[in-house]
């Protein structure tokens, strides 16, 4: 099976979950416009989490033509206070809960690790992430629903970037899961960029692991070199010089990133994230993603699905 490709609104995402002047139902309809199999949802684009409020998001994915395969959640595991990681367990079993309502068996629902405070050590902070992630392996396979732990770097409506943006972190954290049937990796490749490290080679490292994928793209403003935006930790950050674009238009090497999932048989789902500067670009990264696809993982024996 080839990857089916989702669609995530990065561009309204400020609008739908904070100041809420634009509803889930809202950018459901917009979306029917666009060549996608699936909608991604965002836990903040939700004013409610009973079962009939879900049910009712739920109805319009789908009568939109639309699926559920992907719900992004981001728990923050990395608080120093115990109730707090236990508060964020028990907020983070009920996304598990509402992922499979909106999207059945196997659907995705994403983990991160929590922010990286400056009062948290690597060691105390991978302890506390792995112990918390372990907490919620029952829940996700109850459900039967995989967790995805996404090299993210930073949800929007945090202080603080990823705990785990590094991939010397990250790596630490995955490694300690081996759970290989409801827990793995949610790839982002311009999440890497933005942590200082080469998206292809983040992704040799856990190829084997991932379960669902953010497409987006990143590019330099003129006169912008990666070493200027660079900082003393050696991240990036969401640096004005570092701008959201088309997908297959900036610094990610999509026919390499698609080659190496291609050999590794993936079959999951690939988010666009865009749309930045509108509908229009959205719908020109889908474009490019669905003839990526169609390039790298159709037989040459048979028939192309998209001219």
């Amino acid at each position: 099976m080839k990857p089916k490709i989702a669609a995530f609104p990065k561009c309204y995402l400020d609008q739908i979950a904070g100041s809420r002047s634009m509803s889930v139902f809202d950018w459901i309809a917009m979306a029917r416009a666009l060549d996608a199999d699936g909608l991604e949802m965002y836990e903040g684009f939700f004013t409610s989490l009973d079962d009939a409020y879900i049910d009712s998001v739920g109805d319009a994915i789908h009568s939109a033509g639309f699926v559920m395969p992907m719900l992004c959640c981001s728990p923050d595991f990395t608080q120093p206070d115990a109730t707090a990681r236990q508060r964020a367990v028990e907020h983070e079993a009920e996304m598990i809960r509402v992922t499979r309502r909106l999207g059945g068996p196997r659907s995705v629902c994403r983990v991160l690790s929590g922010q990286r405070r400056p009062n948290v050590g690597i060691e105390q902070g991978i302890v506390w992430v792995v112990d918390c992630i372990q907490k919620l392996l029952p829940v996700a396979r109850e459900y039967d629903v995989v967790l995805g732990i996404e090299n993210h770097y930073k949800d929007g409506f945090w202080k603080y970037p990823e705990f785990a943006q590094k991939k010397e972190v990250f790596m630490r954290i995955l490694e300690a899961i081996p759970d290989r049937n409801h827990f793995g990796v949610q790839y982002d490749p311009s999440n890497a960029i933005v942590a200082g490290d080469d998206p292809l080679d983040w992704l040799v490292a856990v190829q084997d692991r991932v379960v669902s994928m953010h497409a987006s793209d990143r590019r330099l403003s003129d006169g912008a070199t990666i070493e200027d935006l660079r900082q003393s930790d050696g991240t990036l950050g969401y640096s004005p010089k570092l701008q959201h674009g088309v997908v297959g238009k900036g610094l990610n090497d999509y026919p390499a990133i698609l080659g190496l999932l291609a050999r590794n048989h993936y079959s999951g789902w690939i988010s666009i994230e865009d749309g930045m500067n509108g509908m229009d670009e959205m719908a020109e990264s889908l474009a490019f993603l669905h003839r990526m696809v169609d390039q790298h993982f159709t037989s040459p024996d048979s028939p192309r699905e998209r001219e």
